[in-house]
């Protein structure tokens, strides 16, 4: 850790000692009241997520530990290597990690976190251990008290059979008293043993269970996500114990029963034995409860759609009250991105189409894409000197950073730190957000108002002054092209599902044409006349809802679910 509990972090660095009253995970220290009112109104600190010291202290003290600065470097962890299962700051990301395709900005894996799949499983299997141990207990507990019912009901019996013959079987019955006395503690020791070892783990689980409920409350998104790692690891191990124990022969259904010797009431002077005491086990009926395995019984088969499968549903209908709609893009939380090239702006609508803020610090805009977190690119468009291409944090509203590109650029797409846009005579061509190095995919001249999509290793780009759709390689060669202005008439935006599907707007056909992945088989989806819709000019399906939202170039737009 960077400072201190107890001391202001600040403070100290001053060599002023001062008690600190709250712990800021991004500082990574403890502040005092005056330097806490400080930190909640500068700019740079007013959106960190502080808590009391006396709530942070709550946590284990392994997660207090948990360190976020690399210890090789000593810079801030900023991104996370899927490959290697680590994280890394700049400059082990240029050191050891250059070759690494699978790297995540550690601030969009921890976003969220506790409200993530993964933490409600964790919880999940908590719970599930919690109440697997007091079945297995009550189970043990049963089992004993079965075993001594059955043994005095035995004693019962052979003190009755006693009584029916001479005193010369006194010594026998010791023996086979002597002898029940033995297994019955036997196999009781048997489980005590076993519900020691249980009881101990069921202490360990509480003690996970009370230490996730502080994660959750106290800790921060990168210390939950260390946490669970940890966490993870010892709630494997538990639950291959339990696994292991109820497979094990040590939770079989242990039996006491007395096989009588038939002729002891006889030759009651001959019988030296009353009979055996008999141990038996049957296989337990405890079964170990798991919600996974529950969830797995109820899975059914994905189904892909295919393009005669779609189903539109009109979810939402909202004028975007602007002019030369150019670009749009539907987010995972579902806003709407709209790009407008007369104004040189983009408009940001909340889920429920109201206008959340727009962003005009542009010189020229074309159309969006979003490319994860909070942030969308944004090309200039098909002016000599838009040459340029903006990464928008939506978050702070501004741009945060400018790519010099060497052509002009209107449609564009995001793939794999790539953007794909269009570049006019220049063809299709790609940029690389990581080192800005440019590749030309295709030089085919290509429309001003052409837009392009991605999927997999194929681009798909649209033609308006030819009324066709292609799609090429990686290499640019080329796959299909479709061209039948009958079926689709000025084609300019462009999307594609999680399938492959490929959907186009025909803005003076004024519909919306999806194709099979490969080309070959194509229906028009919706006639976007029906809807109120005149000249549509943008389309974007969202993968992960199946949402499609289609815009004019002017006013209405619409959202539709496909499923």
């Amino acid at each position: 850790m960077a400072s201190s509990l107890s001391v202001c972090g600040v403070c100290d660095y001053r060599h002023i000692t001062k008690p600190s009253v709250v712990w800021c995970s991004e500082c990574d220290e403890g502040l005092c009241e005056e330097c806490k009112c400080h930190h909640s109104i500068s700019k740079g600190t007013r959106n960190h997520g502080i808590v009391s010291i006396t709530e942070y202290q709550k946590l284990p003290n392994n997660v207090l530990q948990l360190a976020h600065f690399c210890d090789e470097h000593n810079e801030k962890y900023q991104i996370f290597c899927k490959k290697h299962d680590c994280l890394c700051c700049k400059k082990c990301i240029i050191e050891t990690h250059n070759g690494c395709k699978e790297l995540t900005d550690l601030d969009d894996i921890t976003r969220h976190i506790k409200s993530s799949n993964a933490f409600a499983e964790l919880e999940l299997t908590l719970s599930e251990l919690a109440e697997n141990v007091k079945i297995i207990i009550t189970n043990r507990e049963d089992n004993i008290a079965s075993i001594c019912k059955q043994s005095k009901n035995i004693e019962k019996e052979i003190q009755e059979m006693r009584d029916n013959i001479n005193q010369h079987l006194d010594k026998v019955q010791d023996a086979i008293l002597k002898e029940l006395k033995t297994k019955e503690e036997e196999e009781s020791n048997k489980i005590r043993r076993l519900l020691k070892s249980l009881i101990d783990k069921e202490k360990e689980i509480t003690a996970h269970q009370t230490n996730i409920s502080n994660i959750k409350r106290y800790a921060s998104e990168l210390q939950t996500f260390l946490a669970l790692k940890n966490i993870e690891k010892d709630i494997a191990a538990d639950e291959y114990y339990f696994q292991s124990i109820v497979k094990s022969d040590s939770v079989n259904q242990f039996e006491l029963s007395w096989k009588i010797n038939t002729a002891l009431q006889d030759m009651l002077f001959d019988i030296k034995k009353f009979g055996d005491v008999v141990v038996t086990a049957e296989q337990c009926n405890i079964h170990y409860q798991k919600q996974k395995d529950k969830q797995a019984q109820m899975m059914v088969p994905v189904k892909h759609l295919t393009i005669d499968s779609l189903k539109p549903t009109l979810l939402q209908s909202f004028d975007t009250k602007l002019l030369f709609v150019t670009g749009c893009a539907l987010l995972p939380d579902c806003r709407k991105v709209l790009a407008c090239s007369s104004f040189n702006m983009l408009r940001v609508l909340n889920p429920d189409n109201l206008l959340e803020f727009d962003i005009r610090d542009f010189d020229r805009v074309f159309d969006v894409t979003y490319i994860g977190g909070d942030s969308v690119a944004v090309t200039s468009g098909y002016e000599n000197d838009a040459i340029k291409i903006n990464l928008i944090d939506l978050k702070a509203r501004q741009v945060k950073k400018t790519l010099r590109v060497n052509s002009v650029n209107t449609g564009v797409a995001y793939s794999e730190d790539n953007l794909i846009y269009c570049a006019e005579k220049n063809g299709i061509q790609m940029i690389s957000l990581k080192d800005k190095s440019i590749i030309n995919v295709t030089k085919t001249n290509v429309n001003k108002f052409s837009c392009v999509a991605s999927f997999k290793d194929n681009f798909f780009y649209t033609n308006c002054s030819n009324n066709s759709v292609t799609c090429i390689d990686y290499k640019g060669n080329t796959r299909w092209v479709f061209n039948d202005a009958s079926v689709l008439s000025a084609p300019v935006g462009i999307s594609i599902d999680i399938d492959g599907n490929v959907y186009v707007v025909g803005q003076d056909s004024n519909n919306i044409v999806v194709f099979s992945p490969n080309g070959q088989n194509c229906r028009q989806l919706l006639l976007t006349s029906e809807n109120g819709l005149k000249g549509p000019s943008v389309v974007h399906v969202d993968r992960s809802s199946w949402k499609i939202m289609v815009a004019n170039r002017f006013g209405k737009a619409v959202v539709y679910s496909l499923k």
